[in-house]
């Protein structure tokens, strides 16, 4: 004698082999598909477009640093940066370019607080890079909206040339021509502005040495 199903079970066991089927489909399948395409294709952007020195990953070009000096007392945390002179320095980032506290000051271009820290950042940069105040970029005093972002204008890249190639002891020329290598154009010809991904820039400053 056939049992008869009870139907409230039915649509338990109905729901449990949907569930299981688009667990194996979209859990386990898709994941492994898209995996094999960009690991195919797309390996380095897949892989966080990683730059490499001798075969160790150094840095990605997707998140910006600080390229500054030891710290003269490595234990204390709130012993402020000194930017490398030998190095193209980022833009201002309130969390220090770290990418758990992404994120930016939502400070209103008003703010006294946001007025005063620009115009102690103007007169900073432009006596780092021996340049007058008024020739600072804007994207020298300051910060991106995620904190994260590697680029700078192609204004502030050669802006800096001069300083790095005498702490460098390099032709200015031929670090120019470098920064002039890295100007990357909008995308797709109208978004966005031009920039320069500073964080590729210094990997390739590395190999001038």
């Amino acid at each position: 004698m056939r049992t008869h199903t009870p139907p409230v079970l039915q649509h338990h066991l109905t729901a449990l082999r949907m569930l299981l089927a688009f667990t194996v489909i979209t859990g386990i399948a898709y994941p492994l598909l898209v995996t094999g395409i960009a690991q195919a294709g797309l390996s380095h952007q897949a892989n966080g477009s990683l730059l490499t020195t001798n075969g160790t990953p150094v840095a990605s070009t997707l998140i910006g640093q600080n390229f500054a000096l030891p710290k003269r007392n490595p234990r204390d945390a709130k012993e402020p940066l000194r930017p490398d002179p030998k190095w193209f320095q980022p833009r201002p980032s309130v969390g220090g370019y770290d990418p758990t506290i992404s994120g930016a000051s939502n400070l209103g271009p008003n703010n006294a607080d946001l007025i005063k820290t620009v115009r102690d950042r103007r007169s900073a940069v432009a006596a780092f890079d021996g340049v007058p105040p008024e020739s600072v970029p804007v994207d020298a005093v300051t910060a991106s909206g995620s904190g994260l972002d590697p680029a700078i204008s192609p204004a502030y890249a050669y802006e800096q040339v001069d300083r790095v190639a005498k702490a460098r002891h390099l032709p200015a020329a031929k670090v120019r021509r470098l920064v002039a290598h890295h100007v990357q154009g909008r995308v797709l010809g109208f978004l966005g502005q031009e920039r320069v991904n500073v964080v590729e820039l210094n990997h390739d400053l590395a190999k001038l040495m």
